[in-house]
């Protein structure tokens, strides 16, 4: 599952640059406003994670140690318990009273055996009482549509190498619901173009209720965005809230 989008330093740079303003950071922050243990499966540069650590105890897990040395080095970082490991298999040896997933996160899991493996592991950690949430984008919206060259195109400011065009490029596979997308930094003054390759899949809600009541886990809501909106079929995420059944 190496993606040079999260383990390559020259890409990683613009992962902070790419996700300013996530709302999913506001949403989560709310939910963990009562105190007590989170853990931050997926953390990648550790945004979430850090702003957490100022009122809880937060331990983050991620595989691309590219993504752990931004978060160690961020403000708050010093706080947080960093992990390098794979959310499908990661085994802490304690239990949170928060579990979160986001950022897509989940998407980079692209069988129903690694979604289920993943499912597992929040319910492993979750507390009596605890919670967990976590995001996927609604396939039946297609969002990769506008992840063509044309449609997707950019300029983005970034504060050493001044202002880079970005792109990406994309291909569907309608019988394994795996999205193939490239990802294209181009460094001003013709230096060179940075690229990188990922796959993500988009599960079916219907699939993945019937893995979270695999994995013991029972969904009190459904969400289809991160202002807090209930799901329903058009909505562009997929947003599952609720706990150990």
């Amino acid at each position: 599952m190496t993606d040079l989008l999260y383990s390559d330093p020259d890409l990683v740079q613009f992962y902070d640059i790419e996700n300013q303003g996530r709302t999913d950071l506001n949403y989560c922050i709310g939910l963990a406003k009562n105190g007590g243990s989170v853990l931050d499966l997926g953390c990648g540069t550790g945004q979430l994670a850090a702003e957490l650590a100022a009122g809880h105890s937060v331990t983050g897990v991620d595989p691309a140690s590219a993504m752990l040395d931004v978060a160690r080095h961020r403000a708050g970082g010093h706080k947080v318990d960093w992990v390098e490991a794979d959310a499908r298999t990661v085994r802490l040896g304690r239990r949170f009273d928060l579990v979160l997933l986001t950022g897509h996160a989940f998407q980079v899991f692209l069988t129903g055996e690694d979604q289920s493996a993943v499912l597992r592991t929040i319910a492993e950690h979750l507390v009596p009482g605890g919670r967990f949430i976590f995001d996927t984008r609604n396939p039946a919206m297609k969002e990769w549509l506008e992840w063509t060259p044309q449609r997707s195109e950019r300029m983005v400011a970034h504060p050493g190498l001044g202002t880079v065009k970005a792109w990406n490029d994309v291909e569907h596979d309608p019988a394994t619901s795996v999205v193939t997308y490239s990802t294209f930094y181009e460094i001003p003054g013709g230096r060179q173009v940075l690229g990188a390759e990922s796959k993500i899949a988009f599960p079916a809600k219907d699939d993945l209720a019937a893995m979270l009541d695999e994995a013991g886990l029972l969904v009190e809501q459904w969400l289809g965005d991160w202002q807090g909106e209930a799901y329903v079929d058009t909505s562009p995420e997929i947003i599952p809230i609720g706990r150990l059944r």
